[in-house]
């Protein structure tokens, strides 16, 4: 039982590492060539997992529904997907053992990060998703790789 309950709290730290200043994420990006750039009139979405908890879990990414149709693609540790939408207002769904899903209002021409957190779960990764600044967005492209797409749109 003292194993287990300290496997536990190895893992719980390793899922709360903690991200540098604002100041140092903003140097280490200027001047950064994103993988993928805006296209005129839509809105560029880019999901990113930096963390390794659950990295054998993958954290499928659905768009305005939790459909298979409307699955773009999905994540494992150290990587993004990414995704061109209409402006508007979207539902974007991240799912593991559970359902995290957040409401964006894109903008035209705009680039929107998503983070998707791994936490321990009952039997495999459990996830949460939220926005994230733009300049912490591209720090974490930095140290990640894409992921597996089933569509960009």
């Amino acid at each position: 039982m003292k194993l287990i309950l300290k496997l536990c709290l190895l893992a719980g730290l390793l899922s709360c590492a903690s991200l540098p200043p604002k100041e140092e994420m903003v140097n280490k990006t200027k001047g950064m060539t994103l993988p993928f750039d805006v296209v005129k009139g839509k809105a560029l979405v880019y999901v990113v997992r930096p963390s390794m908890v659950g990295t054998l879990v993958r954290f499928n990414v659905f768009v305005d529904g939790q459909n298979p149709e409307n699955e773009f693609g999905w994540t494992r540790g150290k990587e993004y997907i990414h995704f061109y939408l209409k402006p508007g207002k979207h539902q974007i769904h991240s799912k593991a053992e559970n359902w995290s899903s957040i409401e964006v209002d894109l903008k035209p021409n705009s680039i929107t990060y998503i983070k998707q957190n791994a936490e321990m779960g009952i039997i495999m990764a459990q996830n949460n998703i939220h926005v994230i600044p733009d300049y912490e967005g591209k720090y974490h492209l930095i140290s990640t790789t894409p992921g597996n797409y089933l569509k960009r749109h």
